[in-house]
This record gives structure tokens, C-alpha cells and sequence, in this order.
């Protein structure tokens, strides 16, 4: 009997657990449709207020098209801005305050007379400039005037100074597109030329970016996304932006090529043409190189309008402070003769300048492995290797740097007491550059060129390019496989016979 009455209650609450389960379906049943209700009275709201916000929209369009030209100017200007700082997701910088000009005109008179403004005089204060160089005086005015101009000039005369400051000048206000652009052929090149805007833009909202390969493409895409009024660049890695449309070109005002001959050395004339061609025809255009070739002057027949030339003439010889010779010997004791040089110099900074990639590595490691505090700089480096290499030698972490040609422009190395050529360099340009490397700022500086026989050719363009023999000499001390020529053998007329 118990055994019934077990199973009867097991029965009765079997059915009272389905009873309740038919009314929790019923209950989420009725709320899930109540969800529904609720969720098309909301979109049916959503379509009424945008229909209202089109009504309103075509409504404010229509008087601001009737609105005054110059208010509906200024709108726009304010909605540009506004722009770019929500893309930028962050508000424009807001930059420390100028001197006033009646101090800038006291204590920089010279640049004051420039007729540059404030923002860009407190800069070059800053900067400590105190005097222009010729290539500034030359130039400043005439970009000022919006004309294109070749500037020809040596590297240390202060060309990157001469255009940047008028540009920043112009440029006044910041907008969302790039509207200046600056090739450099070299990623060092390009850094130091946009850490010159930066500085010198400092008491401007302008913004620059740094456009280079041997780095990830996103942070530089971000940057590009916020708003950039300035654009510094290596051609290859522009290049890649403008194909993955990254970039946009459209609103460039002010085309810079510095080192323009270089970049011909490097074979970037198809890049530079390519680049040239997409940007608008209506802008001004700035060549800037150390030499001017035929085919940079080819180039500038068709790239610029009407230019101007200006600039010193290019002396192509060393500067009077630098002492320049050759060590012939044979190729083969070459690394055997640079630690001879080092035993029996004292220095503080000193270049070893190679013509291969290949070669810098190996003199690099040849020098470590005597001791010696070395940095290698090519372009089969990574940036960040690159970019330490530099600054070790610029700090005094490491005091030879070993490098190619990628050293011999542009780049802003003081204090150098040394410099060794390993090789002669097949361009004649690149001796001039390589021993200028010392010898800056009316200091003395030695220049050292190891020779061997099979270079003679070259060796004998630099010295028809330099108009001058340079000095063979003999190191003393060293264990010469073969005795080193010192004169030239004189080649007599073979006598002919009667």
C-alpha cells in the first residue's frame, strides 16, 4: 500500500513540474514579444527623428547658402578644424607664446629682416641663430615671394634652415591634408629634416610627420590619419603610402628635393619623377643639392617654373682646414693598416668610410675584435640599429663609426678628427663629401685614403675633379708586402727608329 501511494505522489509531482514549466514558457513567451513591441516603437521613433534631422539639415543648408560669402567662409574653416581634432581624437596642441617682435628685432635683427613672423623668429631664436649663411640670405626672400628655386649648396651651409622657415611661415594655420612635402634620399636625412620643422614650428600648431622605411607602416598611417601639415619622406616608403592610399597628395603647396644629386647616385629618378607627377601643378617647388648635374637640371626643366638659381658655387675641393693623403698599398693589408693608422693617432671621433655594406660589417667586426668602440651604419640595417648607431657616436658611447655614403651628406656629425677612406669611392662627388665629414667649423680635421693599384682610375678622377695632385705617403713602421709607389713613373715617348 505504501508503495502506491509513493508512486501516486511521484505521479502528482511529475505533473505539477510540467504544469510549471508551461507557465514559465508562457511568461518568457509574453515577454519576448513585449521586448519586440518595444524595440519597433523605438525604431519607428529612430526613422521620425531622422527624417527631422534631414528636414532640419536641408533647412540649415539652405541658409547658409544664403548666408554672407565671407561668414560662410569662416564656418568652414572652424568645421575643418573641428575635423581634424576628432580624427586626431585628441584637440590640437596649443603652442607656447612667441617674443614679441620689437624683442626678436633686438636680438636677431638679420632674420627679423626676412620680413618672418614672430612664431617662426622665436624659433630661430631658440635655435640660437644669430647670423644667416649666404644660402639663407639668398634664398629666404625669394621663397618668400612664392618663386621655385634651384639652391645649390653644400652640406653644413644651413639649406635645411633656408626652406623650412619661409614654408612654416606661409603655412600660418593647421589643416587636415599635407601641404608640404620634402624628399630626402637617405632615412637619416629625412629624421634630421623633420626634427628641424618640428623645432622650428614649435610655437605653431603645425604638424609633422616622418615617412621612412625600416619602421612599421601603422604608426605612420595613425599619424597621417590625424592631420599632418607636413610631410618628410624617402621615396620608397612614400611611394608605398601613395599605392596603398594611405596618403594623399592633392593638397601639397610646397615640393621640396633635398640632395636631389643623391638621389640620383641612389636611382630614385624614376620615384622622384613618379612622385613629382602626383602632385598639382600649381604649387611651389624647391631643388636643393650639393651638385647640380645635368640630369637634375633635366629634371628642373620640367618639374619647376621659371627658377631662380641661387647659392654659392660649388668649389669641388676640400676646405683648407682639412690635410688630405693617400697610403698606397696593396688591398690585401688594407685591414692590417687601419689598426696601424689607430695605434699611432689620438682621437675622439673618427669615420671609416666604405664603398660596400658588405665590407663596413667586416671592418666593423675587425675593429671590435681589437677593442675598439664601433658603430656600423648602412642601409641593410634596421632603423632602430640605424638610429643607434648614430646616437652612440653623437653621445660618445662609441667613438669610430663605420659607415658607407649613407654618412657623407647632410648629416649633422660634429667634432669629427678623422676620416679613413677604405677604398677610393667610384664617385669623384663622394670624396669631397666623405673628407668633409672633418674639418668643420674652422677646425682642423685629417683625411686618410687607403689606395691600392687597381683603384688608380678612380683616384685619378677625383684629383682631375679637385684640380690638384693629392699626396702619396708612406706609413712608417708598417710591414709593407711590397714597397709602396709614392711618385708616378713619368712615361717616356718610345724612340722610333731611323
Amino acid at each position: 500500500m505504501n508503495f502506491f501511494k509513493k508512486l501516486l505522489n511521484i505521479g502528482e509531482s511529475l505533473i505539477a513540474s510540467r504544469n510549471r514549466s508551461k507557465r514559465a514558457s508562457k511568461t518568457s513567451s509574453a515577454r519576448s514579444e513585449a521586448d519586440s513591441s518595444k524595440r519597433r516603437r523605438a525604431k519607428s521613433s529612430r526613422k521620425g527623428s531622422l527624417s527631422e534631422n534631414k528636414s532640419a539639415a536641408a533647412s540649415n543648408g539652405s541658409s547658409a547658402n544664403s548666408a554672407p560669402r565671407g561668414r560662410r567662409a569662416k564656418n568652414n574653416v572652424r568645421s575643418d578644424t573641428d575635423v581634424r581634432a576628432k580624427k586626431a581624437d585628441r584637440p590640437l596642441k596649443a603652442p607656447p607664446e612667441p617674443a614679441s617682435m620689437e624683442i626678436l628685432k633686438t636680438e636677431i635683427p638679420d632674420f627679423a629682416d626676412f620680413g618672418l613672423g614672430e612664431r617662426v623668429l622665436s624659433a630661430v631664436r631658440d635655435m640660437g641663430y644669430k647670423t644667416p649663411t649666404p644660402i639663407q640670405s639668398a634664398a629666404i626672400p625669394l621663397i618668400l615671394k612664392g618663386m621655385d628655386i634651384i639652391g645649390t649648396a653644400q652640406t653644413g651651409t644651413g639649406k635645411t634652415a633656408a626652406f623650412s622657415l619661409p614654408i612654416i611661415d606661409m603655412l600660418k594655420g593647421a589643416e587636415s591634408k599635407p601641404r608640404v612635402l620634402v624628399l630626402s634620399p637617405t632615412r637619416e636625412l629625412a629624421s634630421q629634416t623633420a626634427a628641424a620643422f618640428a623645432a622650428f614650428s614649435k610655437y605653431s600648431q603645425l604638424e609633422s610627420v616622418l615617412i621612412q622605411g625600416g619602421v612599421s607602416m601603422d604608426r605612420q598611417v595613425d599619424q597621417l590619419r590625424r592631420g599632418a601639415d607636413i610631410v618628410v619622406a624617402t621615396p620608397g616608403r612614400l611611394i608605398d603610402h601613395m599605392r596603398q592610399k594611405t596618403i594623399s597628395l592633392s593638397a601639397v603647396k610646397y615640393l621640396v628635393l633635398d640632395e636631389v644629386d643623391r638621389m640620383f647616385d641612389m636611382g630614385f629618378i624614376d620615384d622622384v619623377s613618379y612622385i613629382i607627377r602626383r602632385c598639382p601643378k600649381q604649387r611651389q617647388t624647391l631643388f636643393f643639392s650639393a651638385t647640380m648635374p645635368d640630369a637634375v637640371l633635366r629634371l628642373s626643366n620640367w618639374a619647376l617654373k621659371d627658377p631662380e638659381r641661387v647659392g654659392m658655387s660649388i668649389a669641388c675641393s676640400p676646405a683648407e682646414t682639412i690635410e688630405h693623403f693617400v697610403y698606397p698599398v696593396d688591398s690585401i693589408q688594407k685591414y692590417d693598416m687601419i689598426i696601424e693608422i689607430l695605434k699611432g693617432i689620438e682621437f675622439e671621433s673618427l669615420i671609416v668610410f666604405t664603398r660596400t655594406r658588405m665590407d663596413a660589417d667586416r671592418i666593423g667586426e675587425w675593429l671590435a675584435g681589437h677593442a675598439y668602440k664601433v658603430s656600423v651604419l648602412h642601409s641593410d640595417r634596421t632603423q632602430r640599429e640605424r638610429d643607434k648607431a648614430l646616437s652612440d657616436f653623437k653621445k660618445g658611447k662609441t667613438n669610430i663609426l663605420v659607415a658607407t655614403d649613407i654618412a657623407s651628406r647632410g648629416l649633422d656629425i660634429s667634432n669629427v678628427g678623422y676620416v679613413i677612406n677604405y677604398n677610393v669611392p667610384e664617385h669623384s662627388e663622394d670624396y669631397v663629401h666623405r673628407i668633409g665629414r672633418t674639418g668643420r667649423a674652422n677646425r682642423e680635421g685629417k683625411a686618410i685614403t687607403l689606395f691600392s693599384s687597381e683603384e688608380t682610375e678612380f683616384l685619378k678622377r677625383i684629383e682631375t675633379l679637385i684640380n690638384s695632385r693629392i699626396e702619396r705617403k708612406k706609413l712608417e713602421g708598417f710591414a709593407y708586402r711590397n714597397e709602396p709607389v709614392l711618385e708616378e713613373e713619368i712615361k717616356r715617348p718610345r724612340r722610333r727608329n731611323k
